[in-house]
Order: structure tokens, then C-alpha cells, then sequence
């Protein structure tokens, strides 16, 4: 696999979205924005919008991809590489905290990978230190940008989100589109999004196996199910069977092949639960 490395440096004041607020009009989204990093077959920049009640900013991630390549979730799957979000560099934050919307399968040739085409906007909650002083974030973004091939990208972005309530209280589109994207837990599921019914796990014999049934209220349009263990752990990309007699869904993992059954016994699963409608994320502990 031929591989190569992207680098492209940026430092940034900041950028204005223009701004007419006239007599009774609603309040029009204001984005601070890094100018776009070209790389291969993509482009980055950091956005952040006005300041939340909670005294934290929202802010993001964007990332653009050209026709047909991909980049990848925080499990990538069978192959490829998760995305990393280095903020060391940044000062006056008590803490940044980055989100990670939906992804989807991406099938391969040889392998079936967990990702996103098109585009894709990491929302970001960044809590100042000190909210009278402006926040300075700073990025060390790595990336597979993949087509056929994976080629291993990355960008040094830099922001400056001014202290004090930016004009407008509206959030910028994007941010919000990607805030969506993001899987809520389930406790917190709205009516539209996947339900996690049950799961149940065989972990001994010749097919050890994990098996799941899930509600998609709105039929399950684009539904599919991913799956987390601690400690490094793979667990092999769940496979959809026929739903059953009233719609629920049911997946399996078979296990057999991964030697690693055993392993997740006492172990807690975050499983991701993607819909067209919605997402969710539920915790559950293999027994």
C-alpha cells in the first residue's frame, strides 16, 4: 500500500461570518473559522459559534472529501485508521471534549470498514478556564483519506475564539448538523431513534456468538448496528438476519473466528445504534 504524508500548517485570527440583524429579525448564526486546509482529496478547518448557556463553546471539526474516498470512525473496522484529535497546543480550556456523529458501513474489496463519505463535522465542547479571556485551540489533526488506497493525512489547524458573547445566538448550521449526527444515550433517546431491546451472549462451544434485537420506530431505513469492547478488543463486524414478524431487527456477531470470546466475559460493550431517522448509544456487560 503506498502511503504518504500530508502535512499543512495553519495559523489563523479569525474569520466573521457577516452579520445584519435588523429591527425583530431572528438571530442570525455567527461562526468564527479557520481558513480550509487543503489535502489530498480533502480539506479541513476548525468552526466554533456563540457560547453556550452552560459557558462552554461548541465548535467543530469539518472535514470534506472528495467524490467516493472515505475517512474513518473511531473504530475503523476491519482495516483503516481512526481519526486523531491532538489539542495539546491550545490554552485558557479547562477542558475540549470531541464528539463523534454516526458513521456508516463502508464495504471494501477484502475488508468492511466504519466511516464517513462526503462530508463530516466532529463537533467539539470546549470549556474555557477563564470565560472573560479568549480561548486559543490548537490542532494536531491525523487521518486516513481513503480510496483504493489509505493515505495518511495531517493538518495543524489553530482558532481563536474571542472571550465574551459573540453577536447572534444562533449556532452555525454545520455544527448543529454534526451535534445531531451525534448518538444520544439511550436513556435519553427521542421517539425517532433506534432502542436497544436486548443482547445476549453464547461464549463457549464451537460458535460462540453475541446476538442483539433492536426497534427501529421508523422501520429501519439505513439500520445497523457497531460495537465497542475495552482494552483493545475487536469484535467483528455485526451481521443483520431477517427481521422478525413485527419488525424488530436482530444482528449477530460471530465470535468463532476471533479468539476472543472469553475475553469480553465481565466485559461492558458500547454499542451504537444507526438509523436514517436517528442514533443511539447503549452500554451493555457480556455475562
Amino acid at each position: 500500500m503506498s502511503r504518504f504524508l500530508l502535512a499543512a500548517c495553519v495559523n489563523v485570527g479569525i474569520a466573521f461570518a457577516a452579520i445584519g440583524l435588523a429591527a425583530g429579525q431572528a438571530p442570525v448564526a455567527v461562526t468564527v473559522a479557520s481558513p480550509w486546509v487543503d489535502l489530498h482529496k480533502a480539506r479541513v478547518r476548525l468552526v466554533a459559534g456563540a457560547r453556550q448557556q452552560t459557558k462552554s463553546h461548541l465548535a467543530g471539526v469539518e472535514i470534506t472529501l472528495a467524490d467516493n474516498w472515505k475517512t474513518y470512525w473511531r473504530n475503523p473496522g476491519d482495516a483503516g485508521v481512526p481519526p486523531i484529535f491532538d489539542w495539546m497546543g491550545s490554552t485558557n480550556v479547562a477542558s475540549i471534549k470531541t464528539l463523534y456523529p454516526a458513521p456508516s458501513r463502508l464495504p471494501e474489496a477484502a475488508a468492511q470498514t466504519i466511516g464517513y463519505k462526503g462530508a463530516v463535522l466532529f463537533p467539539v465542547v470546549v470549556t474555557p478556564q477563564d470565560v472573560g479571556k479568549p480561548v486559543e485551540l490548537k490542532l494536531l489533526l491525523e487521518l486516513g483519506i481513503c480510496r483504493e488506497i489509505c493515505i495518511p493525512a495531517q493538518a495543524i489547524l489553530s482558532l481563536t475564539i474571542p472571550a465574551g458573547e459573540l453577536a447572534g445566538e444562533a449556532q452555525p448550521s454545520a455544527i448543529l448538523a454534526g451535534l445531531a449526527r451525534v448518538p444520544r444515550p439511550q436513556a435519553e433517546r427521542r421517539p425517532e431513534d433506534p432502542e436497544l431491546l436486548s443482547m445476549a451472549s453464547r461464549l463457549d462451544g464451537p460458535a460462540p456468538q453475541l446476538r442483539f434485537t433492536v426497534r427501529y420506530p421508523r422501520g429501519g431505513r439505513g439500520g445497523d448496528l457497531f460495537i465497542e469492547a475495552p482494552g483493545g478488543l475487536y469484535v467483528p463486524l455485526s451481521k443483520r438476519l431477517p427481521d422478525m414478524a413485527d419488525g424488530t431487527a436482530r444482528f449477530e456477531v460471530d465470535l468463532a473466528g476471533a479468539d476472543i470470546a472469553r475475553d469480553l466475559k465481565g466485559k461492558t460493550l458500547t454499542l451504537t445504534l444507526v438509523s436514517d431517522a436517528g442514533a443511539t448509544e447503549a452500554l451493555r456487560l457480556v455475562e
